[in-house]
């Protein structure tokens, strides 16, 4: 063979190799081009989120190769797919993400799970789906991450303080009744005219009832007052005088019926303040103009001679408001005392009929014993059924018994009657135990005005997921749920002082804190924490077991005899 023939030879050889190498079978994928996060997986809102990279390294993707990848979530009970996703080689003629022969590419895949407690113990993996030029190419699976941390799903809205439709009970309430004795221009001489006119005699019945009242304390103010018009020195003497007069001849009535309240008495020379208050209220023309004087000239002179120079208003001033001012005010500022807590809840449990809607929606409040809570609203409903309020809180306390199904009707029922921003709270709870954020959110973030709120908003966020906003709506709120948002968002100084002020600790919270002592590598806080939440619910000896969070301490003596 010549030197031509062997190098033409040997060429075609390299050629046919060549081609063999980029149409051959493609080799398992090494675990060491792929990257997991986060790692372990961890439920977020109800979801296990996942981002995969692959590295797909030179030489590998077959240019006429189509891969498709799918994560698969395995678990005692079952599997989950995740998102496909699918590749090509450069001469595949199709719209899939191209990876390079000669280079290898990076590509990114995200998938969700949707949550269930067996992930707890799970693996994920990636399956291959391979084909060259349509023929079939088995790559086995790759497992790319072990577990799930499941610390999110210990939020429970069933656990949260529902909406209480609060009472209006008031042990004082207070009342201020008026009456005017009016005055001509310029006088302060008490007219029989107006001093017999009924408003003055219903003053006095007023007074004189308060006064005779066992509940009722009552006190007497005279205010006395000139027109802005006429100058300072003159309003000022003629104030007071409609003051002194007013006041002799209050004093000499009272004593006239024998009744000892005290007085008070002071006057107001230019009533500038009542002036502005009528003309808002008027329909004068040009009362803007007016009002615009008022704001631009604060000495009372420059005041009137600005006004007297409107002279398309000043007439009507004269007739429709200056009379009006000239007058001294009787005020008579009664208190009423209400029942005593004794009283009120004394006549909840012998005579509720003798109670107002608010004196018995109070008495509830007065007892901690959660039957004698519901029994009082139970006999609410019955005295007073068209108040939602009382409906409302039947459901509250049938939601803090366990008793979801119950309290939903009572809260619907509540709003039956009235749509509110309670019964709508603790509707939006409810929603949040089924998992239904969509309704939960329309519900809660609707709401308005309701002190428990801002615990619902917090467990709405926690459970969605976003960890900051929940931290902000609990606020000082010192729960279970608060804690974990605080753990959640890596503040585990701040976790650590919830949990050590939450008012009713129970299993979960001695839970939470054995969370906290493994994440900050306390291994003496872990063993005597969970061994408090374990004593209070045993079951969660298997779930402690099962805990990535404790995933570090799998071999330690003392915590492998808890979990057993």
């Amino acid at each position: 063979m010549n030197r031509k023939n062997l190098f033409m030879t040997l060429f075609a050889m390299a050629a046919i190799i060549a081609m063999t190498s980029c149409s051959g079978k493609l080799k398992p994928l090494a675990g060491q081009y792929i990257k997991t996060e986060p790692q372990p997986l961890e439920a977020v809102g109800g979801q296990v989120p996942a981002t995969i990279s692959i590295a797909y390294p030179a030489k590998w993707f077959n240019k006429n190769a189509v891969v498709t990848v799918t994560p698969v979530l395995r678990y005692a009970t079952g599997e989950t797919w995740g998102t496909a996703y699918t590749y090509q080689g450069e001469k595949v003629k199709a719209n899939n993400t191209t990876v390079p022969y000669s280079t290898g590419g990076n590509v990114t895949m995200k998938s969700t799970f949707k949550y269930k407690p067996e992930m707890k113990k799970s693996e994920l993996y990636l399956t291959f789906d391979a084909k060259i030029k349509n023929k079939t190419v088995k790559l086995p699976d790759i497992k790319i991450a072990d577990g799930v941390v499941a610390t999110s799903a210990l939020a429970d809205a069933a656990t949260a303080n529902p909406a209480i439709g609060p009472d209006k009970f008031q042990r004082i309430i207070k009342e201020a009744h008026d009456a005017s004795i009016m005055f001509i221009i310029q006088q302060a001489e008490l007219r029989s005219k107006e001093l017999n006119k009924d408003e003055i005699k219903a003053w006095k019945e007023i007074v004189a009832g308060a006064n005779a009242a066992p509940n009722q304390n009552v006190a007497i103010e005279v205010s006395a007052y000139a027109s802005p018009d006429g100058g300072l020195k003159l309003n000022d003497a003629l104030a007071e005088k409609r003051e002194t007069n007013t006041t002799k001849y209050l004093e000499k009535e009272l004593k006239k019926q024998k009744i000892d309240v005290p007085v008070d008495a002071n006057y107001t020379a230019q009533d500038w303040e009542g002036f502005q208050a009528l003309v808002s209220k008027s329909n004068l023309q040009d009362k803007d103009l007016v009002l615009r004087v008022l704001s631009m000239y604060k000495d009372p002179v420059e005041r009137e001679r600005e006004i007297k120079n409107i002279s398309s208003v000043y007439k009507s001033l004269a007739d429709e408001i200056l009379p009006q001012l000239r007058r001294s005010r009787l005020t008579a500022n009664v208190e009423i005392i209400g029942k005593s807590d004794q009283e009120i809840s004394s006549l909840a449990q012998s005579d509720p009929k003798a109670l107002t809607v608010e004196e018995l929606l109070y008495a509830a409040t007065l007892t901690n014993n959660a039957t004698d809570k519901e029994a009082i609203y139970t006999k609410a409903t019955q005295i007073f059924p068209n108040d939602p309020r009382s409906w409302n809180n039947v459901g509250v306390q049938r939601y803090r018994a366990g008793d979801l199904a119950k309290a939903e009707e009572m809260f619907n029922k509540a709003n039956s009657i009235k749509n509110n921003s309670e019964s709508n709270v603790n509707l939006g709870l409810l929603a949040l135990t089924k998992g239904d954020y969509t309704k939960a959110q329309q519900l809660i973030g609707g709401a308005s005005g309701v002190p428990e709120l801002g615990e619902a908003l917090g467990i709405l966020y926690l459970q969605q997921g976003d960890y900051a906003k929940a931290v902000s709506s609990f606020g000082a709120t010192k729960s279970n749920n608060a804690a974990l948002a605080q753990i959640l968002s890596k503040d585990y100084s701040k976790a650590s002082q919830t949990l050590n002020a939450v008012t009713n600790a129970d299993a979960v919270t001695d839970y939470l804190k054995a969370v906290v002592s493994a994440r900050t590598n306390d291994a003496s806080g872990v063993i005597s924490n969970l061994k408090a939440a374990i004593a209070k619910k045993p079951s969660l000896a298997k779930e402690a077991g099962l805990d990535l969070e404790f995933a570090k301490y799998a071999a330690d003596s003392a915590f492998t005899s808890l979990i057993k």
